[in-house]
């Protein structure tokens, strides 16, 4: 049977450093925001290309307090895209504001800039760029636009870790980068955990301030926070990974260039914008044939999954009650489409060549049906 994804293969690869670091905070006396946290922090933020990195819970919690730390006010608006999980529009609303989507690029899957001028009003405070499957979006235009609108730009990083953008990697080109570390990230916890990296020193003081209630002395709120602490083995397990992402990324773009020379024209594999390195979190192709093909590969033991089935303009917490753009036509059409194969670094070019021909089998029935 070959699976989607599979973060437990990722702990047998590190076995012996992720036992001796979790034994390590085990026999310590910090379980919570302690020196290992502390490390991951500087460690990533070294790595990223920021001044500042701040763990919290997960990847939500990320979003929702850097949009916190901006002062938003209950009409402010923030754009970003339907195409992505439903965190990164929830976490808008969490934090007290209101999302307006757009439609992605047909290409790449990414915001597409040219409807943020339609959507954009005088209440609009930010923009979440996604960096969806483990690309960049076009930060050049995207920037252009916040720069002239005076607006914020966070880069939601969770589906690309360590990737690049004209050689500087995502989550140091906007104001505020947002991580999640899930399991089967690109860097996993072995839980949840999230991580936040700005370059702005009051952005990174009042992030920090936020996760803990808003204290800066303890048992004494400054500004209503809320509880989002990274607990030391989650950083402890991090910290051990982060030293092997940028080998582990290697090992994802060497199996998603296999997928792509093995797979022809009967599926459409995915495009690499000029300017990105890649980082596949997920091999992402298209099918009108989705269904049956999903099932001929379920047949064959081969698991795949969809990112995303649902936009989430059309899901029930939301459908009538955020503000779109006039077409989300690309969106609506990816949601009957697209298909993630099976990609994780230890998978092995025997699993994805089995993939590749199964694929291949499914096409070549079709066709003469």
């Amino acid at each position: 049977m070959i699976i989607c994804a599979n973060p437990s293969a990722q702990f047998y690869s590190y076995q012996a450093e992720i036992e001796e670091a979790v034994l390590r905070v085990l026999r310590s006396d910090r379980y919570i925001l302690g020196p290992e946290v502390n490390a991951l922090e500087q460690e990533f933020a070294a790595y990223i290309g920021t001044t500042h990195a701040v763990g919290v819970a997960n990847g939500t919690d990320a979003l929702e307090l850097a949009l916190r730390a901006l002062d938003l006010k209950p009409d402010d608006e923030v754009i970003t895209v339907s195409h992505t999980a439903v965190a990164t529009v929830a976490a808008i609303e969490a934090a007290g504001a209101v999302p307006v989507l757009v439609d992605v690029d047909p290409d790449f899957y990414t915001l597409n800039p040219t409807q943020l001028t339609e959507v954009l009003s005088s209440r609009t405070r930010a923009v979440i760029v996604v960096h969806l499957y483990g690309q960049a979006a076009d930060l050049d235009k995207i920037g252009a636009f916040c720069k002239q609108h005076n607006l914020m730009l966070i880069e939601d990083g969770s589906q690309a870790h360590g990737a690049k953008w004209h050689g500087k990697r995502l989550g140091s080109i906007g104001h505020i980068g947002c991580f999640s570390c899930y399991p089967t990230k690109n860097l996993g916890a072995i839980g949840d955990a999230g991580l936040v990296t700005t370059s702005d020193d009051k952005l990174a003081h009042k992030i920090r301030i936020l996760r803990e209630y808003g204290c800066q002395e303890r048992y004494i709120s400054d500004i209503p926070g809320r509880n989002s602490r990274l607990d030391e083995l989650q950083a402890a397990i991090l910290r051990i990974k982060l030293r092997y992402l940028d080998d582990d990324n290697q090992k994802r773009r060497d199996l998603a260039a296999q997928y792509t020379s093995l797979l022809g024209d009967g599926v459409r594999t995915p495009a690499i914008r000029l300017g990105a390195e890649h980082v596949f979190h997920l091999y992402v192709v298209r099918t009108a044939h989705r269904q049956a093909l999903m099932a001929h590969l379920k047949s064959q033991e081969i698991h795949t999954a969809i990112h995303y089935p649902a936009p989430v303009h059309l899901q029930p917490a939301y459908k009538g009650r955020v503000r779109t753009a006039r077409s989300m036509e690309v969106t609506e059409l990816l949601a009957q489409e697209v298909l993630s194969l099976p990609l994780f670094p230890e998978l092995g070019v025997d699993s994805v060549s089995r993939v590749a021909q199964t694929i291949k089998n499914f096409v070549a029935r079709d066709s003469h049906d």
